[in-house]
């Protein structure tokens, strides 16, 4: 699952609405929807978000959030560490060949301490 899918699927079901409605009402099959959710499809176009933005009716803090989770929303990334230090090699290629086998707890403290060490902010 992505962070946009996930978010998605929180904001459909604390409103009640089926992933069938809300693919009929944004005008997708359910069937990529779905796939949306579980992240087997990358980010929607942004005329879609746009779309889901609307339909949820979210406040302007809830629809920037929504933008910035589609952005950190592909599945299948790819890393170019040409010209950078073999260490970035190194952990592109330990992470591609290891990530499924890390828990959650794991994932989380490597992401914040990328986040951290990279001085970027994660809202």
């Amino acid at each position: 699952m992505t962070p946009l899918g996930a978010k998605i699927r929180e904001l459909r079901e604390a409103r009640g609405v089926s992933l069938k409605d809300m693919a009929a009402a944004l005008n997708v099959s359910s069937a990529y929807l779905s796939a949306l959710e579980h992240g087997r499809r990358g980010k929607p176009t942004g005329f879609l978000l746009h779309r889901m933005i609307a339909f949820f009716n979210v406040i302007w803090d809830e629809a920037e959030e929504l933008q910035r989770l589609a952005e950190m929303s592909d599945p299948k990334v790819t890393i170019d560490t040409g010209g950078l230090a073999p260490e970035a090699t190194e952990l592109t290629n330990r992470l591609a060949a290891d990530i499924a086998r890390l828990a959650p707890e794991d994932l989380k403290f490597l992401l914040n301490e990328v986040v951290r060490r990279s001085g970027k902010s994660r809202p």
